[in-house]
């Protein structure tokens, strides 16, 4: 049987905590030497783990940043569920603000990597981009749920990429980080009177 055999019998299974441990050393050497510069072997020098272990897990560069960044993301957005839709909007505005604070220029940088390697930038959308979005925009259809709005407004589509440009965007256009008061205004002036009346 596949799976049986002495070597796979030998080899431990990796942990759920212990596979954090290493996406987590992944986005420390990201934020330390960029996308360009960041190795295989300086993640697993940092994650304390052979370049094999890493190989075994991820394909390749591409695909371990894209499933870092995944992994460290600000929050799980389907665990948030405060009973009301202005409520579950602004706890996903106050993480996106504390991972602003933190990854803001990351975020950028990596932006322009994704335009010019397509092999990370596929990664990045399937094993970020689109399931991140989903769970974004699940935060409205638990609202169509609880009966807060009679179904998926058209809205909501646009949803993750005002969220993430508002919050990435800020320091280009407005020379400062958006902060909590900046992403809630947003939510109360923009994204919610667009969710409750499209």
């Amino acid at each position: 049987m596949p799976g049986t055999d002495d070597a796979s019998l030998r080899r431990p299974r990796m942990s759920p905590e212990r596979a954090i441990e290493m996406l987590s050393a992944t986005m420390d050497v990201l934020r330390e030497v960029g996308y360009e510069d960041l190795s295989m072997d300086l993640v697993a020098s940092r994650a304390r783990c052979s370049k094999a272990t890493l190989y075994r897990l991820w394909p390749g560069k591409p695909q371990l940043v894209a499933a870092a960044l995944y992994a460290t993301r600000p929050g799980k957005a389907e665990e948030i569920n405060t009973g009301a839709l202005r409520g579950d909007l602004l706890t996903m505005v106050e993480l996106l603000a504390s991972q602003a604070e933190k990854d803001t220029g990351l975020f950028a940088a990596l932006s322009h990597a994704v335009l010019t390697d397509e092999e990370l930038a596929l990664a990045v959308r399937t094993s970020l981009v689109e399931p991140w979005l989903a769970e974004m925009v699940g935060v409205v259809d638990r609202a169509v749920e609880r009966g807060e709005l009679p179904s998926r407004p058209v809205a909501a589509g646009f949803l993750p990429e005002l969220l993430l440009s508002v919050t990435f965007m800020r320091p280009l256009i407005g020379g400062r980080l958006a902060d909590s008061d900046y992403l809630t205004g947003c939510i109360d002036h923009v994204l919610l009177p667009a969710l409750m009346t499209s």
